[in-house]
């Protein structure tokens, strides 16, 4: 898949919810406590010493960016990580990694240059 066809075709930035989301550090350690299983509010809340409802305000941004889904069951709504933004962040890391080898080469032969001088 090319970058261009990375997320929403609606939306003219669709890695930008996904880089708000991981901005803050309590949404981070959201992701952190899903990365190994699916969570109810309760178990994160608990979990990250803030409030139910500061999570599922956390939640929300991470949904809107496609990182977590929420589920419900009975009265429990459990929590999971969403693989395919992960996927979709990745392949943008992917096409500019490209650059960083070549960025470095270009660094020692630069240095190298002020060293034989």
């Amino acid at each position: 898949m090319e970058i261009s066809a990375i997320g929403n075709r609606e939306d003219p930035d669709p890695l930008g919810p996904l880089f708000v989301a991981l901005a803050d550090p309590t949404r981070r350690r959201i992701i952190e406590r899903l990365r190994d299983r699916e969570q109810t509010v309760s178990e994160l809340a608990h979990g990250l010493d803030i409030g139910a409802p500061s999570v599922s305000k956390h939640l929300t941004v991470l949904e809107h960016a496609g990182l977590v889904s929420r589920q419900r069951e009975a009265q429990w709504r459990r929590c999971r990580l969403e693989a395919i933004a992960f996927e979709r962040l990745q392949q943008w890391l992917d096409h500019y990694a490209q650059l960083w080898p070549g960025s470095l080469d270009r660094l020692e032969t630069h240095l190298r240059s002020k060293e034989a001088r």
